[in-house]
């Protein structure tokens, strides 16, 4: 798509949405949506519609492709009791036979409205937002799971008039501004499709609004924390400091914000799956129940928070055309992934350690674990470029065992490391004159007309950058993508005056029990091995010591040495290693089978960690502080 055709389509979207809503409102078509989440306890979501309807066929649609998740994962699979209904009679439907989120139906002769009832049941599985939501004292409500809407018809221009219902007692939090609110039901003010979808609601009967907004700045912004127990509530002054400095190091990088106001829409539960989901106004944001009580949890919390607010410019208001879709049932092509989340990648941990989220030791930690992530021993790099992580993600988005060997969403990290060396080039060839800044609030600045869409196409990201430091960025960039070095691109780490080594010294990210991070005890760094701490094996690195012993992803580790498996003894066995050559006898479950592994290995533990390199400028400490004002 050329740069005249984006900003007619971009002209096109900001005008026709108050249109489209004014006509919508002013003909009477817009949809009534009730949704009862009284029973989100019982994990059951109770969804009716009343749509302006006219005699003849009908089809509608169940949300399939999801802003933000990248595949086609609208649960439809999770909806039962789905029932159609006009003037007082039920209408038989059929689901279509090449698409199972598509149904139709006939709408009969003197009717002008149809009633739609269908019940969400809550999962305990899935991805995203189809994914467990609720417990006996929360619920999340992604509205993409509770409607069905008309085909044909742009979701900017379908307008919902939508009403929750909650469980006596609870609080919410949302984007969405309120029209009325009477005991436990809230009725919003009517919203096009494509924002109610992209405004989530967090409820609960434990609930807190803490307000983050920087004295001075004239925009809302606040967290709304739902959790499981009142003490997981429990956000510290010294955090809800660092989130206001969050706030105020995203106006400074970006000189512009793109919403009316701005929600972290927090759930602190064991129950919900646990991911972070943006949105133009606010985030779904969902870990652990004492992410707040503890400093390992602070510190992914402060991750977590900050990528996905990085995504309310990169993501939501910058998009790449192929991913701004119409509406929910046109496929996506995810190519430019490197951008949308390489470059979140990049920003959220930079604006972490801006903000004092992250230490500077976790920020260089962060960069350290990424670079080995990604280093040699990973045979996935040899055969599988950048590239094709991104594009293959629809039915792909892999998670799990032989990770290092088939790739996985490797556009995260690896993006976050070409970025890493983007903003080391802008600062060199500029002499230091120029910065990540510039670009940042060339490529993502603009007035704030509240929340709006400006699609941008890889020609339109190499211009940017050349209009602030010329280089050949669409060469960078190609031999990057298409990279099958063993080696991970580290460029921008040694530009900033660092190198990666290794020592027997655990990250600072790690937890308890020494190199315990990322759910896993980790030696892949040492015998190739990546644990959970119940022993269960995550990854095996293809031709390592553990790979060459046997032992591969899916088995469990039941014992080392002839004793029954802890972390500790595992960690011990390590050590022993670290001045003589050591054997290391893995007993492990392989399906109903036990097997023994033997491993020889000299060289105690491994992590890997960042290192100055003597008489180079520290330009990567430097990029980490704070903005002055």
């Amino acid at each position: 798509m050329n740069g005249l055709r984006l900003r007619i389509c971009l002209l096109v979207f900001v005008l026709i949405t108050p249109l489209a809503r004014a006509r919508a409102q002013e003909s009477g078509k817009t949809i009534s949506l009730t949704l009862d989440a009284t029973q989100a306890p019982e994990k059951i979501l109770r969804t009716t519609e009343v749509m302006p309807a006219k005699p003849g066929p009908l089809t509608l649609y169940y949300p399939k492709w999801i802003p933000g998740e990248h595949e086609p994962s609208g649960p439809v699979g999770n909806i039962a009791e789905l029932k159609f209904t006009a003037n007082g009679k039920t209408i038989p439907w059929r689901r279509d036979l090449l698409d199972v989120f598509t149904f139709h139906l006939d709408v009969p002769e003197g009717a002008s409205s149809l009633e739609i009832s269908f019940d969400y049941l809550e999962p305990s599985g899935g991805p995203y937002s189809g994914g467990a939501s609720a417990t006996d004292k929360l619920v999340v409500v992604s509205w993409n799971d509770d409607l069905l809407y008309p085909a044909g018809v742009r979701a900017q221009e379908i307008i919902y008039h939508p009403t929750l219902k909650l469980p006596e007692g609870w609080k919410f939090g949302t984007p969405l501004p309120v029209e009325n609110q009477s005991g436990n039901e809230v009725t919003f003010k009517p919203v096009e499709l494509n924002r109610l979808v992209d405004s989530p609601v967090v409820a609960g009967e434990y609930f807190r609004a803490v307000d983050i907004t920087p004295e001075g700045e004239p925009i809302h912004h606040q967290v709304d924390i739902v959790a499981d127990s009142e003490a997981a509530l429990a956000m510290s002054p010294e955090v809800e400091k660092d989130m206001k400095n969050l706030v105020s190091e995203s106006g400074k990088l970006f000189g512009a914000r793109h919403y009316r106001d701005y929600h972290f829409l927090l759930t602190l539960s064991e129950h919900v799956a646990h991911f972070g989901l943006e949105h133009h106004e606010s985030n779904d944001s969902r870990t652990g129940e004492d992410a707040l009580l503890s400093p390992t949890g602070r510190r992914g919390l402060g991750g977590l928070l900050s990528h996905e607010f990085m995504h309310s410019w990169n993501g939501k208001f910058r998009r790449p055309a192929d991913l701004s879709t119409p509406y929910y049932q046109a496929p996506m092509k995810d190519d430019l992934l490197w951008v949308y989340e390489g470059f979140t990648d990049f920003l959220g941990p930079l604006l972490a350690a801006r903000s004092g989220l992250w230490t500077p030791e976790e920020y260089r930690e962060h960069f350290a674990g990424t670079a080995a992530g990604l280093g040699p021993g990973r045979p996935g790099r040899t055969w599988r470029p950048l590239q094709d992580t991104a594009d293959a993600i629809p039915g792909m988005f892999r998670f799990g065992g032989w990770g290092s060997w088939v790739r996985g969403a490797d556009y995260y990290s690896e993006g976050d490391l070409i970025w890493l060396e983007v903003s080391m080039i802008i600062h060199d060839e500029s002499h230091g004159t120029k910065s990540i800044e510039d670009f940042c609030h060339a490529f993502y600045g603009g007035p704030n007309n509240g929340p709006e869409l400006k699609p941008y196409a890889f020609d339109d990201l190499v211009k940017a950058l050349n209009d602030v430091v010329p280089y050949d960025w669409a060469a960078f960039f190609h031999e990057r993508l298409t990279s099958t070095s063993p080696e991970a691109p580290v460029g921008g780490i040694e530009r900033g005056g660092w190198k990666v080594e290794y020592n027997d010294k655990p990250p600072e990210r790690a937890g308890e029990g020494g190199g315990c991070f990322g759910g896993s005890l980790t030696a892949t760094y040492s015998i190739g091995l990546a644990l959970g701490a119940d022993g269960t094996v995550f990854d095996s690195i293809r031709d390592g010591l553990a790979f060459q012993a046997g032992v591969m992803p899916g088995m469990k580790v039941v014992a080392i040495n002839d004793r029954a498996f802890t972390p500790e003894l595992f960690h011990q066995a390590l050590k022993a290693s670290k001045d003589k050559p050591a054997t290391m006898r893995l007993l492990v479950l392989h399906d109903d089978y036990y097997k023994t592994a033997t491993i020889s290995y000299q060289g105690g533990e491994r992590y890997p960690h960042l290192v100055a390199v003597e008489g180079k400028p520290d330009t990567l400490d430097e990029l980490a502080k704070a903005l002055a004002k």
